[in-house]
């Protein structure tokens, strides 16, 4: 499966390419991996139009497919960067898009087309275990507004957003779709406890406590239907979008890989003469090429209008982008030795990022097992 990019695409690619080489390079991401993301670069992201790419047209944004986004995550991949594009522009700004009244995507899409706001997704639960129904948080009426109580994990960027959607309960079970809605948080306020967490690859991310937090229904809170589908939604754009980002950690990985084992001297040849670690480059290259298709297959999947069809295809796409991926950092690991496995050296960060985007969404496993059961489900069917 193959994807060709037209001019505007290379130019767009080539820029992203040029600027992340001299302000993502791996030494500024190890200092920034100390301290906050940098604001800078995300605004100058938001110049080359990146965060809008597949915004709306009447919101600032430039419409294009999902697709579109491939060369781009790729980019963000490659260099490992810390910025918020999949926490605001995949998955609350598709929250907003689908669930959002007009005025509401009037007030906060152009602001994520032009950097200005960074977005939060607070859906997740301790107790969720990838499972997407799942919310226990719960939101009741104050008065002519509403207020929040409940525990929001592995909110990615939450320490520094702007804004933050979180999915919450007027009615029903923790596993149920009925009575879920939307709302909009500032988390700026005395009902919101945020505890900044790093992740396993340094990403920022938060715990997010609310205690009778002030919060604007996103869209109407009622239409459980709505919400529900926003948040189906926002989780498959973010799947996709992982997927993409680790088609470019491989890429990296790999590329490491090769020019390890051209210039490392054994025996007064490169350890890449051996014919055992050409087999093992060739394997690598061989999974790099599944992750590559499998990446391109999950965006096209977000633009199918099946909805049975489009979650088969995210599922299977994720379980081969977290299987062969994580081989190909793996085998880089290998082929490293000692090197690959420190702090100093990119190679052994592409697989703690490759780890923590696997988790996201689910991981391989999870959804081999959703996989298998349908298809189990169609032959008993027919």
């Amino acid at each position: 499966m193959r994807f060709e990019l037209d001019s505007e695409q290379e130019q767009l690619r080539d820029s992203l390419r040029r600027l992340l080489a001299t302000e993502a390079s791996f030494e500024r991401r190890r200092r920034a991996a100390d301290g906050p993301w940098t604001p800078a670069l995300w605004r100058t992201l938001a110049e080359l139009g990146v965060p809008a790419i597949t915004l709306p047209e009447a919101h600032g944004g430039f419409g294009q497919r999902p697709v579109a986004l491939l060369p781009l995550l790729q980019e963000l991949g490659r260099t490992l960067t810390l910025e918020p594009f999949l926490a605001t522009v995949a998955l609350a700004a598709t929250a907003v898009e689908r669930a959002g009244t007009q005025a509401q995507q009037a007030a906060w899409l152009p602001q994520v087309a032009d950097g200005r706001v960074v977005l939060g997704m607070a859906h997740d639960e301790p107790a969720g275990r990838h499972a997407p129904l799942w919310v226990e948080a719960r939101a009741r009426r104050e008065g002519a507004g509403w207020l929040l109580d409940g525990h929001k994990s592995l909110v990615l960027h939450g320490a520094s957003a702007d804004l933050l959607v979180v999915s919450a309960r007027i009615g029903g079970e923790p596993s149920q779709p009925e009575g879920l809605a939307l709302f909009l948080v500032r988390p700026a306020q005395a009902g919101v406890q945020c505890c900044a967490r790093r992740l396993l690859d340094d990403t920022p991310a938060a715990e997010i406590a609310l205690r009778a937090a002030q919060a604007e229904p996103l869209g109407d809170p009622a239409d459980s239907a709505r919400a529900w589908q926003a948040i189906v939604a926002a989780q498959q754009a973010g799947l996709a979008a992982t997927c993409a980002e680790a088609l470019g950690v491989a890429e990296q990985a790999y590329a490491l890989t090769v020019e390890y084992v051209q210039t490392r001297q054994q025996f007064g040849q490169p350890i890449g003469a051996k014919q055992a670690v050409r087999h093992r480059v060739a394997e690598m290259q061989v999974a790099l090429e599944m992750v590559r298709s499998a990446a391109l297959a999950g965006l096209l999947a977000l633009e199918d209008d099946d909805a049975v069809r489009r979650e088969r295809e995210l599922a299977r796409a994720k379980m081969l982008v977290s299987r062969h991926a994580t081989f190909v950092a793996q085998q880089g690991i290998q082929l490293h030795g000692g090197i690959g496995m420190t702090l100093e050296y990119a190679v052994g960060h592409c697989l703690r990022r490759l780890t923590v985007l696997e988790q996201l969404f689910g991981d391989g496993p999870t959804h081999a097992a959703r996989l298998g059961a349908a298809l189990a489900g169609e032959r008993q069917a027919a």
